[in-house]
């Protein structure tokens, strides 16, 4: 084979093993790929050798951790806004509400991008304005992934100051809603931050599975709908295939 055949082959046995959520058998793999069971193997040796692919114990097949490295490197000089913004704009058309893309820094979020209704009434945050982790939707999920330790240290740095009657104040009560919404992975904001205002949040991840941002709705109280859940939930979803996940 030529080198480029062999590249070729390569990138087809690494797209077919990607297919699969388990590690796949050569058979399968031969047979999605139409290559040999012998050359398909040749070539997973090689990957093997290389980092890109692994075995299991029953000597089935998965992509291996260099991929996720490598990965992690090449997505870094992504533009998160461009990768977003028609996400976010579809998303807005889809539920008629501000949809907001924020980033962590230290205890709080900040807001780096926002796309509004055409609309009178509507919610607005300001591009570079922050909030508390507590007070967010998107915030409580970031506080999921960092852990009960970061909480319980947060919680004693923050004071858990409260914004609104709604807001979050005892570490306990933190904890609770934390742990419910890593569970169902999306989060409520009602009334938390500001009297009136309902958000509906998610979590945008790269190719080594970390959190690289947040994706949330915000809308009056009256007007936010569960509905809108899936669409903020899937909406994420694509973003975050955009950045390697």
């Amino acid at each position: 084979m030529s080198s480029i055949q062999v590249i070729d082959r390569s990138a087809s046995l690494l797209d077919a093993i990607s297919q699969y959520e388990n590690p796949v058998s050569l058979k399968i793999l031969s047979a999605d790929t139409g290559l040999h069971p012998s050359t398909a193997f040749r070539i997973l040796g090689a990957l093997m050798e290389a980092g890109f692919v692994e075995k299991d114990s029953a000597g089935h097949y998965l992509l291996g951790r260099k991929l996720v490295r490598l990965a992690g490197k090449v997505r870094r000089g992504i533009d998160l806004r461009e990768q977003a913004l028609d996400v976010m704009e579809a998303l807005r058309d889809a539920i008629g509400e501000t949809v907001n893309l924020t980033v962590r820094e230290g205890d709080e979020v900040i807001y780096i991008e926002r796309v509004t209704p055409n609309r009178m009434m509507r919610v607005e945050q300001v591009i570079g304005s922050r909030a508390p982790l507590h007070v967010t939707a998107v915030g409580k999920l970031m506080l999921a992934e960092l852990g009960d330790h970061f909480i319980h240290a947060y919680s004693g740095r923050s004071g858990l100051k409260a914004y609104t009657s709604h807001t979050i104040h005892t570490e306990q009560d933190l904890l609770n809603v934390v742990h419910q919404v890593h569970a169902q992975g999306f989060a409520y904001d009602n009334e938390e931050a500001e009297d009136g205002v309902g958000c509906i949040g998610v979590l945008l991840y790269d190719g080594s599975h970390s959190v690289v941002a947040g994706l949330s709705i915000s809308a009056p109280i009256e007007r936010r709908k569960d509905e809108w859940v899936k669409l903020v939930v899937d909406a994420g979803r694509k973003i975050s295939e955009r950045l390697g996940a």
